[in-house]
């Protein structure tokens, strides 16, 4: 049974309400094997001065930052759409952070969150999406089953949370 959810924009001013609730995502992320940019051990104060970088971005208008919420109102998931490219890419954005905490899995939350991002993209004028994620993860499966065309793959391009070497593959998506 899917767990009740809805999805929303979350506007700079409130990211910044919310810092402590979308520390606790990443870090779970992080401490399940996510390789999204941080190595273990990884502490709650480094999650929230991520997030704090990521609020002072929004509200330059480089990024949108969606979010999705449980019945109590508490932040389960979360995604980024990075608005802010070169000027001959007006019409592109770049994916970043999908997190959906490991209690809010299975349960269409990352889906909603991509399909929201896909919205708002093309509000900003953005019909072209690109985003990596580590091969042969589940998130790689995930955006194959939603219609993300793979582009190629990178071996050794990162590091998992425990060191290991990881690959990353592409994908881009045309709205």
């Amino acid at each position: 049974m899917a767990l009740p959810f809805h999805v929303s924009v979350m506007s700079a001013a409130s990211l910044a309400n919310h810092i402590d609730e979308l520390a606790d995502v990443l870090v779970d992320c992080v401490q399940g094997g996510a390789s999204v940019s941080f190595m273990l051990p990884f502490a709650h104060s480094q999650a929230r001065d991520f997030w704090h970088g990521v609020a002072q971005s929004a509200a330059r208008e480089e990024r949108v930052v969606i979010v999705a919420q449980d019945e109590a109102g508490r932040i389960v998931g979360t995604v980024q759409l990075i608005t802010a490219q070169p000027d001959n890419q007006p019409h592109r954005a770049d994916v970043s952070k999908l997190l959906v905490h490991r209690s809010a899995r299975r349960g269409g939350v990352a889906r909603e969150l991509m399909s929201l991002l896909e919205t708002e993209a093309l509000k900003r004028g953005k019909n072209v999406l690109v985003l990596d994620t580590a091969t042969g993860s589940n998130a790689e499966r995930f955006y194959q089953r939603n219609e993300w065309q793979r582009a190629g793959e990178i071996p050794r391009y990162a590091l998992n949370p425990d060191g290991s070497y990881c690959a990353t593959t592409y994908f881009f998506k045309q709205l």
